[in-house]
């Protein structure tokens, strides 16, 4: 099974990630993690990703889709994988296909998970992060015993700064005008799954796994 996790931020990707890594046994790759991991190990592309970001730039196009690809010709992603947060443009997308073509490989699904923007910024900003052990909560919809107190081990639950109404709405906006057309690139491809994310968590993780083994 090889998949793509498509949608903004606030959509539950994360969630449903770990529903989809575990129903089908492959493994969650999203290119922060490959980052990380490639800087750590001091891997020559590692070092080149490394320059930009100590600059506070973003990883050129070119340099993140050969850290993808090499993330994909590893031993685990033998029987498929889940990108998330790759790709974002429709350069990466056309040098995705191109990567997987030289694989003998192709996707199987793309799976959009969909909230309505107003939604999507009620649920960032209510959200609320145990500073000790990093439990998350939310103010509405996930309301700790006693306000301001982590359920878990007592520790003073915060907002993450990214969690701030016009740092989330801006991230929403770049999402939009950045990733969406994507929607549009693999509905046409007949790929996409499109999710109705407003539903609950474990609702949305059965439709998707649903979905994905009616191929």
């Amino acid at each position: 099974m090889r998949a793509i996790l498509l949608g903004p931020p606030g959509a539950g990707k994360g969630t449903q990630a770990e529903t989809i890594v575990k129903e089908f046994s492959i493994p969650h790759i999203s290119t922060g993690d490959i980052f990380r991991q490639n800087i750590k190990e001091g891997t020559v592309l590692g070092k080149k990703a490394k320059e930009y970001m100590d600059q506070g730039l973003l990883v050129p196009d070119e340099l993140t889709v050969e850290l993808v690809k090499d993330r994909l010709l590893k031993d685990d992603c033998k029987n498929g994988f889940l990108l998330d947060g790759f790709p974002r443009t429709i350069f990466q997308a056309d040098a995705l296909e191109n990567a997987l073509n030289s694989m003998n490989q192709k996707l199987d699904y793309v799976i959009n998970i969909i909230v309505k923007k107003e939604l999507l910024v009620e649920r960032a900003v209510g959200r609320r992060m145990c500073k000790d052990c990093g439990q998350t909560f939310h103010i509405s919809f996930n309301k700790p015993s006693k306000e301001g107190i982590c359920d878990n081990c007592g520790g003073e639950l915060l907002q993450r700064k990214d969690d701030a109404e016009e740092t989330v709405t801006k991230r929403i906006n770049v999402y939009q005008e950045q990733t969406e057309p994507l929607i549009d690139y693999y509905t046409k491809k007949g790929i996409i799954v499109n999710i109705d994310g407003e539903k609950p968590i474990a609702e949305v993780g059965k439709e998707i796994v649903a979905k994905m083994r009616n191929k």
